[in-house]
């Protein structure tokens, strides 16, 4: 499942904090990346060069219900953030052309 989202096709999504606290925040975009699909998502109204992209895993289940889940594993972690940076280079080196 990979999904380009264009500016008319924003979504946003709630997330909910291990502290309790629900933030909403939108799909920048939806990557597969070793056989598992993972979100890339902006807190809403920080949409600015020194944000942070919160990753995480998309996790559909048999009844086709789907939600977010964080990334336990601190190596799958640091491997998916390797992988969008690796592409946001590529991308940025693209433009510049």
């Amino acid at each position: 499942m990979s999904e380009e989202m264009n500016e008319e096709e924003q979504q946003f999504v709630e997330v909910l904090w291990e502290d309790g606290s629900v933030i909403k925040c939108e799909i920048y975009d939806v990557i597969d990346f070793e056989n598992k699909t993972y979100a890339l998502l902006i807190p809403f109204g920080e949409e600015d060069e020194d944000t942070e992209v919160i990753v995480m895993e998309y996790v559909e289940d048999d009844e086709d219900n789907a939600h977010f889940q964080t990334i336990d594993d601190e190596d799958e972690f640091n491997r998916v953030c390797e992988y969008v940076q690796s592409v946001n280079d590529e991308d940025f080196d693209d433009e510049e052309e």
